[in-house]
């Protein structure tokens, strides 16, 4: 098992940045997809260790239309979110970003996506009554695991793994 380098600043790239970087590299035009493939994802990874030696990257400003209609839009430049992604060895770690916190704004981003109110009456009550800014994220352990150990596949590291014949412990 090789530790990961890991740099005093985990190096960061803007979503844009990114595929711009990659079409430049591989001459594959990605930059109209709101999404990085696993491709990319690998790529970045590559990249990322010959010029930072860092193990991990930040892909920071994804599109508003990738993320969940929570994540709060990057004032500076709206079409973007304040999300970002973790990626460990060219692999997705982690997907986090700022949230939404007014009730009003949460209106606006469920009509944009036309989404009704209702189904969300729940979460939304809570914001009716004041929420201080705040974010999240989740983490990707297994694939931690498997990245860190080198296994072949995620399955190799999960307590209780899932596929096409297994969908119980």
């Amino acid at each position: 098992m090789e530790l990961p380098q890991v740099p005093a600043a985990i190096p960061s790239i803007h979503f844009r940045d990114a595929h711009e970087l990659y079409f430049q590299a591989t001459g594959e035009d990605v930059r109209a997809e709101p999404d990085l493939t696993p491709a990319q994802e690998r790529w970045l990874g590559e990249w990322a260790q010959a010029e930072f030696q860092s193990a991990f990257l930040f892909v920071v400003g994804y599109p508003m239309i990738k993320r969940p209609f929570y994540t709060h839009a990057d004032p500076q430049q709206p079409e973007y979110s304040n999300s970002f992604d973790l990626l460990f060895r060219g692999v997705e770690l982690v997907t986090g970003g700022q949230r939404l916190h007014h009730y009003a704004d949460y209106l606006t981003a469920l009509a944009v996506r036309g989404l009704s109110p209702e189904a969300f009456k729940e979460y939304l009550s809570v914001f009716k009554h004041g929420m201080p800014p705040h974010g999240g994220f989740a983490i990707g352990l297994e694939r931690f695991v498997a990245r860190l150990t080198g296994a072949k596949n995620v399955r190799e590291v999960a307590l209780f793994p899932r596929d096409m014949t297994r969908l119980t412990p």
